[in-house]
């Protein structure tokens, strides 16, 4: 059903809203230790100490928020890309972003012992960029220039290349292969709040920045030329949004690990919401991106019980038939 009134559409947002802080404090309550509403908010109203209120503040609470966070970031970066490039298949992780971004962080840790959160970032940062100037220009050679198609097999190439020699560096150091790998796996769990709050800064300028070019997205979908007739300097928002992509998913994986198809099915989903017109897609994917990932947390928790599945997993279990259907309609 696709809202197509202004009215609709707030209303829309607004229910978005309350249902991801509703899927927030289920993320308090589910788990391996099962709590009560009343603990919950006895955690912070009047916080005691206890087992229970311990792990509501210091792992539950950090993990619904980096859960969210991360979902409408890679959600977002997902929208402009596919924007960008034209392209149905697009997101961080098939064009890839993310493991260029995981790849830069691995050598970071491995090889020169880069711990500092915010090195840690602008790593990340630099991993992702080279990583989509290279899938650009792979798929920007040869007579038809840049096409759809030969986008995704430049992400998939590029992907697959970080991805090798990412593994081959774990293999290396057999000490660090186990911590690296559940962390490339992609996964919310036993993050810090720090980690977020250090990251925070950037992918809220991301956000800020794909809310202010939402109107000339729209534009830009036209086509270079239709845009360039309406006055519009394409190189330059072009150049704005791959910035804003940047930051979102680099941002992600430094937070989270290289979690995938999470950009390539919300903003699916949202089109067939709110339709095309990125002033509300970019709000809708966020809200909608939250919700994903933190519901896909809640169900990693309980698949394998006692053991925590990483919800990279998870978002895959739904993002890859998602992914094979869409392919298949054409991008449809």
């Amino acid at each position: 059903m696709q809202l197509h009134s202004k009215n609709g559409k707030v209303a829309g947002l607004v229910l978005g809203v309350i249902l991801l802080l509703i899927v927030n404090f289920l993320s308090l309550v589910l788990g391996y230790t099962d709590l009560t509403f009343h603990t919950v908010i006895d955690a912070f109203s009047h916080f005691d100490g206890s087992n229970e209120h311990i792990i509501i503040q210091d792992v539950r609470l950090p993990r619904a928020l980096i859960g969210t966070v991360v979902g409408a970031s890679l959600a977002i970066a997902g929208a402009l890309l596919q924007a960008l490039t034209r392209n149905p298949l697009a997101s961080p992780d098939i064009l890839g972003f993310n493991a260029g971004a995981s790849f830069f962080i691995v050598v970071a840790l491995m090889l020169f012992s880069i711990s500092s959160l915010q090195a840690t970032t602008w790593i990340a940062f630099l991993g992702a960029m080279i990583a989509g100037l290279l899938v650009y220009f792979l798929g920007s050679v040869g007579r038809d220039s840049m096409t759809p198609i030969k986008m995704t097999l430049s992400g998939a190439a590029i992907a697959a290349l970080f991805g090798s020699l990412t593994q081959g560096l774990l293999v290396m150091d057999e000490s660090a292969l186990d911590q690296m790998l559940f962390w490339m796996s992609g996964s919310v769990q036993g993050r810090e709040l720090a980690i977020l709050l250090s990251v925070l800064p950037y992918i809220i300028i991301g956000v800020v920045i794909a809310l202010v070019i939402a109107s000339k997205i729209n534009i830009l979908t036209m086509g270079d030329d239709v845009a360039k007739g309406l006055g519009q300097r394409t190189g330059f928002v072009k150049l704005v949004t791959g910035l804003a992509i940047i930051l979102l998913a680099g941002g992600s994986v430094a937070i989270a690990g290289p979690i995938g198809f999470i950009g390539i099915v919300v903003p699916h989903i949202v089109r067939t919401v709110v339709g095309i017109d990125y002033r509300w897609m970019i709000p809708y994917c966020a809200i909608v991106g939250g919700i994903f990932l933190v519901i896909a947390d809640i169900g990693a928790r309980y698949v394998l019980m006692p053991e925590e599945v990483p919800v990279g997993i998870m978002t895959a279990l739904v993002g890859i038939p998602f992914f094979i259907y869409i392919a298949r309609k054409g991008g449809k």
